[in-house]
């Protein structure tokens, strides 16, 4: 009843939000007589700031046509290569009609981007992809909002999100011969499960794991995401948080935790950071420092974007990983999409080298919780593991902003790089040691960009 009474408001406010935004600029237009009324510009200021308070966020867009590669101006096309009911395999293709740059492109690492499924959509790792695409092929996986998804398509577990997760990673790997995988918070639980069960199959693994500020132990230096997760009961969660999406969308009937209830926990989680913002960008408006006004619009644009959850997939992570931490303990069991049962196992992982990032302010996924992988993954030699702290980071600074550029992305880059074969090397699984499990052979590598 919640989500109709929200929407129903919504509705409601939205032609007042539309009308504060049309005053805002009739305040602001100098070939209007409104612009010349007294305090002019502070009420423009305030009918901006009530517009954008009231308004409905829509999925920003990634918006990367260009990147700089040495120097070179790379023209990036988007595209879906791979369309599931829940989730999009993005694709940013890179070209050039330098010659001398199209031959680095080609020989450059292919990286899967996990983005989190956790409330925002992945064009939060907007700068992760710029800066990635660089040096690097660069796909991600673009999460559905969970609303728009009729009932039709059935259900979404966790155990769906770990089977999406190797089938994008089957694919890279038919595609190029395989790929390196690259995870940022919430997703590192569920792909070193997704990388465990490979291993445990015999089926060729990728290059390399990158694991940035995620909640492989939840039990180390708990948050307060960590705190509320235990504190409540499982039964709480369903009872407190799940709505039936209205009538009005596609997914009308399904059981989801709504974006907009995430949105105010997000906000509840530091009040006093969102209201400081939106009185500077106030003023900001009212001194005419259009840059910065900008600034906070496109922050806001991203952060106020958000989607539901389907409520299976997200009472089973309450439960998986922040409540009964069945990855450390080793008892959690995965339905594979042939419908077996499997355990995950990831001392089993033996041929991923794995990096584990984390930032030093992170406040939500504590120190310890990401690196706790390297205790977990005992089968990958220690030569090929590494664990990096970002100082001075929080949590969005690991993988956007100046840190992100600076002091991650150089790590990242580095890492996969000493785990990619030359185009000349001998074929890496062929120099593996023998394993007790068939090991699939590895495809031949295509000769696409």
């Amino acid at each position: 009843m919640l989500y109709q009474i929200y929407e129903t408001q919504r509705s409601i406010m939205e032609p007042f939000s539309d009308l504060a935004s049309v005053t805002s600029k009739l305040l602001n237009n100098p070939l209007s007589p409104l612009g010349h009324l007294p305090l002019a510009q502070r009420m423009a200021a305030g009918y901006d700031l009530l517009h954008r308070l009231g308004k409905d966020y829509e999925k920003p867009e990634f918006g990367i046509h260009t990147v700089d590669v040495d120097g070179v101006d790379v023209a990036i096309h988007e595209r879906v290569e791979i369309d599931k009911p829940f989730c999009e395999l993005r694709r940013f293709k890179r070209f050039s009609d330098d010659t001398t740059t199209l031959g680095k492109l080609k020989g450059q690492p292919v990286v899967l981007i996990v983005a989190p499924l956790s409330g925002h959509y992945a064009t939060l790792l907007r700068d992760t992809v710029r800066t990635m695409l660089k040096d690097h092929k660069v796909y991600i996986t673009d999460w559905k909002n969970a609303r728009l998804v009729p009932l039709s398509e059935g259900e979404f577990h966790l155990d769906d999100y770990i089977n999406y997760v190797q089938e994008f990673i089957r694919y890279l790997q038919k595609t190029y011969g395989n790929c390196h995988v690259m995870s940022v918070c919430q997703p590192t639980v569920p792909v070193l499960a997704a990388v465990s069960l490979m291993a445990s199959r015999g089926e060729t693994t990728p290059l390399s794991m990158t694991m940035m500020g995620g909640p492989i132990d939840a039990r180390k230096s708990p948050t307060a995401v960590n705190n509320l997760a235990t504190q409540r009961s499982f039964a709480w969660f369903e009872n407190n948080v799940i709505y039936r999406v209205p009538d009005k969308f596609p997914g009308a009937g399904r059981r989801v935790y709504p974006g907009f209830l995430q949105h105010t926990g997000f906000v509840a989680m530091n009040p006093d950071r969102h209201l400081n913002s939106h009185y500077d960008y106030f003023q900001n408006l009212i001194k005419g420092d259009d840059a910065s006004a900008e600034v906070h619009r496109k922050f806001y644009d991203e952060y106020n974007a958000v989607l539901d959850m389907d409520a299976d997939y997200y009472l089973e992570t309450i439960h998986t990983v922040f409540q009964d931490f069945k990855l450390v303990n080793g008892t959690w069991d995965v339905r594979n999409e042939q419908g077996r049962v499997e355990r995950v196992r990831p001392q089993d992982i033996v041929h991923s080298g794995l990096l584990t990032v984390e930032g030093e302010l992170d406040d939500i996924s504590g120190s310890g919780q990401t690196a706790a992988a390297h205790a977990l993954c005992t089968g990958i030699p220690a030569a090929q593991r590494k664990h990096y702290e970002a100082k001075g980071a929080g949590h969005y600074g690991i993988f956007s902003g100046k840190r992100w550029r600076d002091l991650v992305y150089p790590e990242v880059k580095a890492f996969i790089l000493a785990h990619q074969p030359s185009p000349s090397a001998p074929d890496a699984a062929a120099q593996a040691p023998a394993r007790k499990t068939p090991a699939r052979k590895r495809a031949v590598p295509a000769k696409t960009a």
